[in-house]
């Protein structure tokens, strides 16, 4: 995959697909190592998608100090001038929610329409489950509690009655731990990425939004609650809102949320 020099880091990214141009910005612990899913393909089939590692994720740079919520969306801006995208539109999920709306917020001409999937605006608007308190658990205890976060209906006789289901899910996402633990600068780097979205808080600012916004929840999230998602959604004039049948990845499990995303996003 190729790289690209952004200010002080350089940033890993990739191009995919054809039509209009959107940013897709990640969650927490995004890497363009793991295996694409069916959602990716189906906006490969719509757009000319550029998605990168952030930084102090996957491939990209892990500066050694503190990152800011404006550093991020500040890279976001940067990777598409570097690349000479003037303008797309942008989809943040979760974490890259967070990085999205800062990024509309501090470069308002490079977003023309804005997707929002669960996610939050921080400040008195709610904020999402606050991941860095599972810093201090095991790998393996830490994966399970947020798979249980990410979807409320796995409870533990949920996870009885579907073991072999569980396990792999647990296995996969200790895998993608794994994955991360190739860099020895890597878990600084997810460190860092949590203290930044700890302080994040766009509340007082979303309503100098001027653009079309779509807001997309699970009905079953602990992560990005479905409240605090809509609230957000209120908080911007003209902005939609819409809830699917699934949890934090409500996009992958309720086969009727892609095509309305994709919609949402000019496609």
């Amino acid at each position: 995959m190729p790289f690209v020099r952004v200010g002080d880091i350089k940033l890993c990214y990739e191009l995919a697909g054809s039509g209009p141009r959107l940013l897709k910005i990640w969650g927490t612990g995004g890497d363009l190592r793991r295996q694409r899913t069916e959602f990716d393909r189906r906006l490969a089939e719509r757009f000319t998608v550029l998605a990168f590692d952030q930084r102090g994720m996957g491939r990209s740079g892990k500066p050694a100090h503190d990152y800011s919520m404006a550093d991020y969306a500040d890279d976001a801006a940067g990777l598409m001038a570097a690349l000479g995208w003037d303008s797309a539109a942008v989809l943040g999920y979760s974490f890259g929610g967070m990085v999205a709306q800062e990024l509309a917020l501090r470069h308002a001409s490079r977003v023309t329409r804005l997707v929002l999937m669960s996610t939050s605006a921080g400040g008195a608007g709610g904020i999402s489950f606050p991941m860095h308190e599972l810093a201090a658990l095991d790998d393996a205890t830490r994966v399970r509690r947020f798979l249980e976060l990410a979807d409320a209906r796995r409870t533990p006789q949920w996870q009885a009655a579907h073991a072999t289901l569980w396990q792999g899910m647990v296995d996969d996402g200790l895998a993608a731990l794994r994955l991360a633990d190739e860099d020895p600068a890597a878990r600084d780097g997810a460190r860092r990425q949590m203290e930044a979205r700890r302080h994040h808080d766009t509340w007082d600012r979303l309503p100098a939004l001027a653009l079309p916004v779509s807001v997309f929840a699970g009905r079953h999230d602990a992560i990005a609650a479905p409240d605090v998602q809509r609230r957000l959604a209120q908080r911007i004039a003209g902005a939609s809102h819409r809830e699917f049948e699934g949890g934090h990845l409500f996009f992958v499990q309720d086969s009727t949320a892609a095509p309305a995303i994709v919609e949402a996003l000019g496609g």
